[in-house]
């Protein structure tokens, strides 16, 4: 059987990061007219290049399959419009945008993020692939573009007059396939001054939080800052800044501009490059022992359940979040441990899980079962949901969280 080859080098890919067996598609939850029938199971493999130290899953499913019809939608986390609204107001305060500037935003969905440079009179357009969701985009006053972003789709917008001054993606790199020609994209419609911002989650933190739920086979690269510098300088885009954000267990924010601007390296680009040389992302010893513990943390949520189950508590979850779908199937968990999940979207509510088939209600159906336990699946917004849900205390419920390690609160 041949090797499946590095996205970013075409080396051949023989190293194993993370097997986390088969899985469903994370996003593709089950719909009352589809809950009596099968679902697709891909593996769900997790490799590192040993010539370029890109961390990915091969591709079974196109972009189109996974993201033309989306069920994420940003809007309906709290903590998130809060992050993208503090990202507005420092990238018009550092840049100087105003009226006379232009935003994109690649991967915009809902337009979360865009409708706060709208409030403030700076002229935007989001790129996004998922018809659905950009609706929603547009209902809110954004201007969305509906395609999925490449070299072509920006000489397309820039010939259009759409030559950004600042360009946003955001948890969005990890999702395409074609890192390559998505990454010259941003060289297509930069002015030459312009900015280039992307956010992701930290390979680094990943391994040391030990946070195998963020891999799923929509997030197809698994980042480092120094394989980020050396994809993006193939396409005559330099690495001026990185700022490292709590977001998703850990984030980087990188900048980006055109080789020739004039925007000049920042003393914190050198220190995170350090840190990541320091955590041996750059040759194997750092990548061993990460499935070890990934299996550590399986078999301490199953002894929990297990435990609940026989002790006569009843379990149920927050958050239908794709994260929380790698650990459900990885782990093996059905309704039988797990009663329902709750999530505030109404586009999930009434949906199954996929793989696992755990119900998806709302808050408040949540709250009248009145669980002994909620896991909380999206742990990185752990504080929030515990928040919100604070009610389950009335009658000693308890809150939990299984990664990176099984704590109960």
């Amino acid at each position: 059987m041949t090797a499946p080859t590095c996205r970013a080098c075409g080396a051949a890919l023989t190293r194993t990061f993370c097997d986390l067996g088969l899985s469903p598609l994370a996003n593709s939850y089950v719909t009352p007219e589809r809950r009596h029938r099968g679902e697709v199971f891909h593996p769900l493999h997790a490799y590192v290049c040993d010539a370029c130290w890109l961390v990915q899953l091969e591709a079974f499913e196109s972009p189109e399959a996974i993201f033309s019809d989306y069920a994420y939608f940003s809007g309906f986390s709290a903590g998130w419009l809060r992050h993208a609204e503090s990202y507005v107001a420092t990238m018009i305060a550092r840049f100087g945008l105003g009226s006379e500037s232009k935003v994109v935003e690649v991967a915009s969905n809902d337009g979360y993020l865009l409708q706060y440079f709208v409030a403030r009179g700076v002229p935007v357009l989001g790129v996004e692939p998922a018809a659905n969701v950009a609706r929603v985009a547009v209902e809110r006053g954004v201007p969305t573009e509906v395609a999925f972003f490449g070299r072509e789709t920006a000489r397309r917008l820039a010939a259009a007059g759409h030559k950004a001054d600042l360009t946003a993606a955001n948890n969005v790199l990890a999702h395409v396939p074609d890192i390559h020609d998505f990454a010259a994209g941003f060289a297509e419609i930069l002015k030459p001054e312009g900015v280039a911002t992307f956010e992701f989650p930290h390979l680094l933190r990943m391994i040391e939080q030990r946070q195998f739920d963020t891999i799923y086979h929509e997030h197809f690269s698994y980042l480092s800052l120094g394989v980020v510098i050396g994809i993006l300088r193939q396409h005559g885009l330099r690495v001026f800044d990185v700022e490292e954000w709590p977001t998703h267990g850990g984030s980087l924010r990188v900048f980006a501009c055109h080789e020739a601007a004039a925007h000049a390296p920042t003393p914190e680009l050198e220190r995170v490059v350090l840190s990541e040389w320091g955590a041996h992302l750059f040759d194997p010893s750092g990548y061993a022992g990460f499935g070890r513990a990934v299996a550590d943390i399986k078999c301490a949520a199953l002894r929990f359940l297990i435990e609940e189950r026989t002790a006569g508590r009843t379990v149920c979850a927050y958050g239908a979040a794709a994260k929380g779908n790698t650990f459900l199937n990885y782990c093996g968990i059905k309704p039988e441990l797990i009663r329902a999940v709750a999530d505030r979207s109404p586009h999930k509510q009434g949906t199954w899980l996929p793989g696992s088939r755990i119900p998806v209600v709302s808050p408040d159906e949540l709250l009248a079962m009145r669980p002994d336990t909620v896991l909380i699946l999206p742990w990185n917004l752990k504080d929030e949901i515990a928040g919100e849900m604070a009610a389950i205390r009335e009658w000693g419920g308890r809150f939990a969280v299984a990664i990176p390690e099984l704590t109960v609160f």
